[in-house]
Protein backbone atom coordinates (compact mmCIF):
# COMPACT_ATOMS: atom_id res chain seq x y z
CA UNK A 1 0.00 0.00 0.00
CA UNK A 2 1.04 3.40 -1.36
CA UNK A 3 0.88 6.51 1.43
CA UNK A 4 0.87 10.19 0.01
CA UNK A 5 2.66 12.71 2.13
CA UNK A 6 -0.28 13.91 3.45
CA UNK A 7 -0.84 10.36 5.47
CA UNK A 8 -3.58 9.97 3.02
CA UNK A 9 -3.65 6.26 0.88
CA UNK A 10 -2.46 6.80 -2.79
CA UNK A 11 -5.48 5.23 -5.09
CA UNK A 12 -3.58 2.57 -7.24
CA UNK A 13 -3.21 3.45 -10.53
CA UNK A 14 -4.51 2.82 -13.80
CA UNK A 15 -2.20 2.05 -17.37
CA UNK A 16 -3.36 2.90 -20.35
CA UNK A 17 -1.80 3.13 -23.85
CA UNK A 18 -2.21 6.66 -25.25
CA UNK A 19 -2.05 7.69 -28.85
CA UNK A 20 -2.00 11.36 -30.57
CA UNK A 21 -4.33 11.15 -33.23
CA UNK A 22 -3.98 14.25 -36.18
CA UNK A 23 -7.49 15.04 -37.64
CA UNK A 24 -7.75 16.95 -40.67
CA UNK A 25 -8.74 20.53 -40.37
CA UNK A 26 -8.87 19.91 -36.96
CA UNK A 27 -6.04 19.24 -35.21
CA UNK A 28 -4.56 16.70 -32.72
CA UNK A 29 -6.17 15.31 -29.92
CA UNK A 30 -5.00 12.23 -27.40
CA UNK A 31 -7.21 8.98 -27.46
CA UNK A 32 -7.16 5.68 -25.66
CA UNK A 33 -5.52 2.90 -27.96
CA UNK A 34 -6.92 -0.69 -27.05
CA UNK A 35 -5.81 -1.78 -30.34
CA UNK A 36 -1.93 -2.19 -30.59
CA UNK A 37 -1.63 0.51 -33.66
CA UNK A 38 1.33 1.66 -34.34
CA UNK A 39 2.76 5.72 -35.79
CA UNK A 40 1.64 5.89 -39.39
CA UNK A 41 -1.90 3.51 -38.81
CA UNK A 42 -4.97 5.36 -40.07
CA UNK A 43 -7.69 5.06 -36.86
CA UNK A 44 -11.48 5.58 -36.95
CA UNK A 45 -12.17 8.08 -33.53
CA UNK A 46 -15.03 10.00 -32.24
CA UNK A 47 -15.03 13.92 -32.47
CA UNK A 48 -17.86 15.53 -31.53
CA UNK A 49 -20.78 13.56 -32.21
CA UNK A 50 -19.22 11.98 -35.54
CA UNK A 51 -16.55 8.92 -35.73
CA UNK A 52 -13.52 10.95 -38.42
CA UNK A 53 -10.51 9.17 -39.57
CA UNK A 54 -7.39 10.62 -38.47
CA UNK A 55 -3.51 9.46 -38.42
CA UNK A 56 -1.83 8.27 -35.43
CA UNK A 57 0.87 10.71 -34.92
CA UNK A 58 1.99 9.30 -31.49
CA UNK A 59 2.04 6.27 -29.39
CA UNK A 60 2.78 6.32 -25.82
CA UNK A 61 2.05 2.91 -23.63
CA UNK A 62 1.43 1.88 -20.63
CA UNK A 63 1.29 5.46 -19.29
CA UNK A 64 -0.14 5.84 -15.82
CA UNK A 65 -3.57 7.84 -15.08
CA UNK A 66 -1.49 9.79 -12.99
CA UNK A 67 0.51 10.94 -15.64
CA UNK A 68 -1.46 10.96 -18.66
CA UNK A 69 -1.60 13.67 -21.51
CA UNK A 70 -5.53 13.94 -20.83
CA UNK A 71 -7.54 13.12 -17.86
CA UNK A 72 -8.38 9.57 -18.09
CA UNK A 73 -12.30 10.00 -17.23
CA UNK A 74 -12.71 12.23 -20.16
CA UNK A 75 -10.74 10.68 -22.53
CA UNK A 76 -12.17 8.67 -25.85
CA UNK A 77 -11.29 5.94 -27.04
CA UNK A 78 -10.08 4.60 -30.44
CA UNK A 79 -12.79 2.59 -32.12
CA UNK A 80 -11.40 1.08 -35.44
CA UNK A 81 -7.91 1.43 -36.94
CA UNK A 82 -6.32 0.34 -40.93
CA UNK A 83 -2.39 -0.42 -40.89
CA UNK A 84 -0.71 2.61 -42.94
CA UNK A 85 -3.57 3.75 -45.14
CA UNK A 86 -6.69 5.44 -45.58
CA UNK A 87 -9.85 4.03 -46.22
CA UNK A 88 -10.55 5.21 -49.62
CA UNK A 89 -7.07 4.95 -51.03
Amino acid sequence: MIHSLSGGIVKGAEYNDFAKVEIAGEGSFWYIDSFGISVGDYVTVPLGKNLVEGKVLRVDKHVSSQASPVPVKRARKIVGFRKNRRTNE
